[in-house]
This record gives structure tokens, sequence and C-alpha cells, in this order.
């Protein structure tokens, strides 16, 4: 059977050459008698394994040595109550930046440790956009400024990064992290989920600067205290070893594809093919303003939208799957992470094109 283009927003494809190594040395890693997923985490082997695929990490971001890389587990939204209780550092109050559904859960959660100040909402816009930082009302007094590159959801994307100052800026990178080359000295932390752009879900990443670290809210559990973590290397107890280790291939897989350079040129190329199939048509819609439309999450919609099951039916056929959107915007939504091939992109555009020369 061949593999599907698989759209959905998470878990997202995975690069076919990491399956197919992961593959070959499933039963046997390394001529070690056993699979890594049976591998002690305190264990010759695995130790090799984690620490090669922090250096690639560090190498293909270029993360500055005074920084920490946790690989943690939780999922990305485990970090919206570590956060706090690491970063408030005796402050009262954090500035958050809301664009979406995932800004608006890191909110929430957040509240329950701190103030949280609204310095700008695209709730107006039905997060179509992002509010001019003209309009921004920061607090000189916050502990942190935190926001979400990317909205996965509504398909809403920071192509700069915002001006704070020297408050510490924290980002939710579950959906663009890997996508393009970014200066990590410009923030204080950077988290992610695995499951769109580092491997399977299960790992969280978390890459917080050293002066950061240590200071947390009395009562923070000791699983998410970063200081913890990082004196026990992300094996305060036994991690998610075998995500870590597919992370570790996918870091491989990106330097040999030239970097965050490489996957740079090839995410424009695809989200722009996809756009320009949108924006050339008179039967789909992508709703999002032009100067902030994602490049891994692209939601459209139908003249019709009594022909979405239609779409999504035939999609399917031709082996284009997961593409309905998100319920709380409808359509459509196609999300072209790393992993998915420029050929993914274009059968899509190419079904889009027989679709609307039947229905529209």
């Amino acid at each position: 059977m061949s593999r599907k283009y698989n759209f959905s927003a998470g878990p997202g494809m995975l690069p076919l050459e990491v399956l197919k190594q992961a593959q070959a040395e499933l039963i046997d890693w390394n001529n070690s008698g056993m699979s890594v997923m049976e591998m002690s985490h305190r264990g010759k082997d695995y130790m090799s394994i984690a620490a090669e695929a922090e250096t690639d990490l560090r190498d293909v971001m270029s993360i500055p040595d005074n920084y920490k890389v946790l690989f943690l587990q939780g999922g990305a939204s485990s970090q919206f109550s570590a956060i706090p209780m690491n970063l408030l550092r005796g402050k009262d109050s954090a500035d958050y930046i809301n664009t979406g559904a995932w800004s608006k859960k890191a909110i929430a959660e957040a509240s329950k440790f701190c103030d949280v100040n609204l310095v700008a909402t695209g709730e107006d816009s039905h997060f179509t956009s992002i509010p001019d930082p003209e309009s921004w009302n920061l607090n000189a007094d916050a502990a942190y400024v935190h926001y979400t590159p990317n909205e996965t959801i509504g398909g809403v994307e920071f192509h700069t990064l915002p001006e704070v100052g020297d408050i510490p800026l924290v980002a939710d990178m579950s959906s663009t992290i890997l996508s393009r080359p970014i200066d990590v000295s410009k923030f204080g932390l950077i988290y992610a989920g695995a499951q769109k752009n580092i491997g399977p879900a299960g790992l969280t990443l978390v890459i917080v600067r050293d002066d950061l670290i240590g200071g947390c809210i009395d009562g923070t559990p000791a699983m998410m205290d970063y200081a913890i973590q990082a004196k026990a290397d992300s094996m305060y107890n036994t991690p998610p070893t075998y995500s870590w280790y597919l992370a570790g291939l996918v870091f491989k897989w990106l330097k040999e594809k030239g970097g965050l350079e490489g996957m740079a040129k090839i995410n424009k190329r695809k989200s722009d093919k996809l756009y320009a199939a949108i924006d050339n048509s008179d039967f789909y819609k992508n709703p999002v303003d032009l100067n902030c439309r994602s490049w891994m999450n692209i939601p459209f919609t139908l003249g019709n939208s009594d022909l979405d099951g239609d779409f999504l039916g035939q999609a399917a056929e031709q082996g284009l799957v997961t593409l309905k959107g998100h319920r709380s915007v409808g359509g459509m939504r196609a999300s072209i992470y790393n992993a998915m091939p420029e050929e993914g992109v274009d059968a899509l555009i190419a079904f889009m094109a027989e679709f609307e020369a039947k229905y529209g």
C-alpha cells in the first residue's frame, strides 16, 4: 500500500527516510541486541543517543551555550503552567499576546498563577490578523512576554519578532520550530510539542536561557521545575526515550537537507504554491490577512460549504487525507510541515483544480 499525504495539524507526517531508518533499527540498534525502546535511559547506549540528539539540535538551531535544552514530557500544554511557575521570579504579572486558540489556552492557564496583561488580541478580526504593534499595551514590569508565533487552527503567523525590550520573550513554537532559521538569542524561552516538526507525540522541547532557571514559585512540582530537570539532564524520571531517539533522527535528516536555511526555501515554496492556487481561484478562499499567513497551516473554504464532504471524500480517494478544518473555523486546512514533500502539495493543488472544474 502506498503512503498517503497526511495534512494533519498534528501528529503530522514524519520524514520517510527517518521512518525507514527507525524500522531498520527497531529490533536491534547498533548491534546492541535490543531496541531503543528497551534500553535503560541510564545505560551507555541510550545516553549516547540522547547526547547526540541534543548536539545535533544545538547545531541545526545554532543554540548559544548559555541556553539549556530540556527534553520533557506533558506536551506544550504542560508548559502553559510551567512557564509562569518558573519565570515569574518574584513578579506578579506577565504579558500575553492573544492571536488564537493556543494563545487563549496559554492565557487561561497563566491566569491561575499571576495577573495576565493582555498586550493585544486578534479576537475582533476572528483571529485572521495580528494587531498592529503600535497598539500593543506592553507592561514594563512584566516578568515575561508570551506569544504564539504560529496558530495552527486559524493559520495566523508572526513573520517578525515582537519588540519587547529587555523583558524575556517566550514563544510557543510547537508548529513552526525547525521550519526556518531563528535567532535563539532573542528569546528567553522557546517551547514546542514534538508532533509537528520534531518527531512523534510524547516529547516536548524547552530551550531556556540559563539566567531564567531557578527561583520558581513555592509548590512547583519537581517535574515542572526547570532547575531540577536541567540538573538531571532531562532524566529526573524516565524520559520519552523512543520519541527522543526519533527526534534525533529528524535533526540529522534536517542537516542532510541543508539545515534550516534549506528547509526555509522549501517551506516558502510550498506555501507560496498553495496560496497562489487559492488566490487565483474564484472557488477557494483563505481568510487570513496577507501579511500574517502561516507557512505551516493553511485554512481555506470552498465556494459552497455543502460540497465539503465531497471534497474530503474525493481527496481521500487520491491519498490526500486529514484535510478537514478545525470545527471552530470550518472548511479545510492543509498542514504542510517540514516532512510534507513538495509532491504532496503539488498533488493537493492538482486535485483542487480538478474539483473546481467539476463543481465550481
